[in-house]
């Protein structure tokens, strides 16, 4: 079906049996799948030097693939930003290569477009998306840790979807208390609104850099994965006094997950988080978004044009008539 070229642009990649996994259900699906000759590299906690991971990212632009797709995140881009091959990489763009992942990669593509109005596609990395062990798996000799359901269907059919070019958008079921709080604001929320976002560490790391890009009247998206509540406020508040969450149309929030609460707490919670970002500004602020470090997890075109409407309990993020 497609063309897909995997590199590793972060961290190492240490669950070597993952990734064979996910290479191998990836050609199971019917994809050529071609690996980038560093993608197995490691120096320090990094897949490569800087110079080897900048080259495996001048390789996966070079490759004519449909879909250049990151072994795992982790931490390693925000080191390249100045060095990043951009012009390149949204030439492959322009040539219809679709550069895919999340986490550690929302710097490269928040640059990107900032760089070069590049879009790319937050979604799955190959081992936690296609790696994804079944039960069993260890004892059927595929050297997994014999638990787990495998990939996600919702993943691969969003995956498919963006590979064969007829996903047109998503959507997903609000939680009753954002209808509450929207109180009469339903319907079209944005319209033609610049998509961007992704890891909230990632997003506010980029804050008074040259790499940040002009998202004013944008649908801002984030996740994040173990970070307790009061770090999310505090990344938020950041985002709020630097003038960028009121120059929204929307806020989207998705996945935030593996964190721990305590008995200091006293019963702050990110739904606390969430009804205070609500009283912070007057854009609409919707919950729910399949979408983070989980196995369910849509894929969403970074710096295109869409629209976000909400009818009754359903939120539609919609870009198939911007093509």
């Amino acid at each position: 079906m497609a063309h897909v070229y995997v590199y590793s642009p972060s961290g190492a990649v240490r669950d070597r049996a993952a990734f064979q996994r996910g290479v191998k259900r990836l050609k199971a699906l019917g994809h050529d799948v071609e690996v980038d000759p560093a993608a197995l590299t490691s120096w320090q906690r990094f897949a490569g030097d800087d110079a080897t991971r900048l080259a495996a990212i001048g390789r996966a632009a070079a490759s004519g693939a449909d879909v250049a797709l990151i072994s795992r995140g982790g931490y390693g881009l925000t080191r390249l930003l100045a060095d990043i091959p951009y012009r390149q990489i949204a030439r492959a763009i322009g040539k219809g290569t679709r550069f895919v992942g999340f986490s550690d990669f929302t710097v490269l593509q928040l640059a990107l477009l900032q760089q070069c109005g590049g879009v790319t596609w937050a979604g799955p990395a190959l081992c936690e998306g296609f790696g994804a062990a079944y039960t069993g798996d260890a004892a059927e000799g595929h050297g997994g840790a014999g638990q787990g359901t495998g990939p996600d269907e919702i993943m691969l059919a969003c995956f498919d979807d963006m590979v064969t070019g007829v996903g047109e958008g998503t959507g997903w079921r609000l939680p009753a208390r954002d209808l509450a709080a929207l109180g009469q604001r339903t319907g079209r929320l944005a319209a033609r609104a610049p998509l961007w976002g992704g890891n909230l560490v990632m997003v506010v790391s980029l804050l008074g850099t040259p790499y940040w890009p002009d998202t004013q009247g944008g649908v801002l998206f984030l996740e994040d994965v173990g970070e307790h509540p009061y770090r999310v406020e505090r990344m938020l508040n950041q985002l709020l006094h630097a003038g960028v969450l009121a120059r929204q149309k929307a806020i989207v929030l998705g996945q935030f997950t593996d964190y721990q609460l305590s008995p200091h707490d006293r019963g702050y919670s990110m739904a606390k988080v969430v009804d205070w970002l609500r009283g912070q500004v007057k854009v609409p602020v919707l919950t729910g978004l399949p979408f983070g470090h989980v196995p369910t997890k849509v894929l969403l075109p970074v710096g295109l044009a869409v629209d976000l409407l909400v009818e009754n309990r359903d939120a539609l993020l919609l870009w198939g008539h911007q093509h």
